[in-house]
């Protein structure tokens, strides 16, 4: 099988799941819109934890694959670890924007403010801003391996703050609520609306594998592309 083949492979099994996840995210708002109780404190406008905590904690793991990844890579330059780790940003800085958006939309009804400096949203709208730059700098540098090397240190930066903003709630006072389930006890919420919880990390996870899936896919087919036009050139 050419390397052309196997990408195409790749792109074909990153739609299918794709499709899949995005199925089984349209059954998880059904369930949480029609089936999941309302919060009795916070009311209807609560329901936007089932889009906003699965992306935020999606966003953050991609992030924190894409510093592993660059860990790898400077270890065995191996140009496919590259491309998996941003394949893994790009897909997070989109995860991010949701998170980014619907945050604020939780917040206004239950803080009575947007957007406010505290530790936990300071810290996510920078490492968002980070890995935009990190997409930035991968279209401005030109040479190849210069350009993982680069990427490999921002990345490597992200991983590093990811427990940081996971820990911000207990270091700093905030107005963000602690974490429902990574906590020492067990998870404040009632067994239904932890299933649908859980159900959206699930399916948020495995959107996560689709869009990296073919996002790497693609690059794979470009960085191919660009070998045939030196050849040929």
């Amino acid at each position: 099988m050419t390397r052309r083949e196997r990408a195409l492979g790749t792109a074909r099994t990153g739609q299918v799941v794709t499709a899949i996840s995005l199925l089984a995210l349209a059954g998880v708002f059904v369930r949480a819109l029609a089936f999941t109780p309302v919060d009795r404190l916070q009311g209807p406008a609560q329901k936007i934890l089932y889009i906003h905590a699965p992306v935020a904690f999606t966003s953050l793991m991609a992030f924190a694959v894409c510093g592993v990844l660059s860990l790898i890579y400077l270890a065995m330059r191996d140009r496919r670890l590259d491309r998996a780790a941003a394949a893994s940003a790009e897909v997070g800085v989109a995860f991010s924007v949701a998170m980014l958006i619907t945050g604020p939309i939780w917040g206004k009804p239950v803080w009575g403010t947007w957007w406010t400096w505290d530790a936990r949203l300071t810290s996510t709208l920078f490492i968002f801003l980070l890995f935009v730059g990190y997409l930035i700098m991968r279209d401005a540098v030109i040479d190849p391996d210069q350009r993982a090397r680069f990427s490999a240190v921002i990345g490597i930066m992200g991983l590093v703050l990811v427990p940081f903003i996971h820990l911000t709630v207990y270091l700093f006072r905030t107005l963000h609520p602690n974490p429902t389930l990574l906590k020492p006890s067990a998870p404040s919420m009632p067994g239904v609306m932890l299933v649908t919880l859980l159900s959206s990390i699930g399916v948020f996870l495995l959107l996560y594998a689709g869009f990296v899936t073919q996002r790497y896919a693609v690059a794979a087919l470009q960085e191919l592309r660009e070998e045939e036009m030196l050849r040929d050139s």
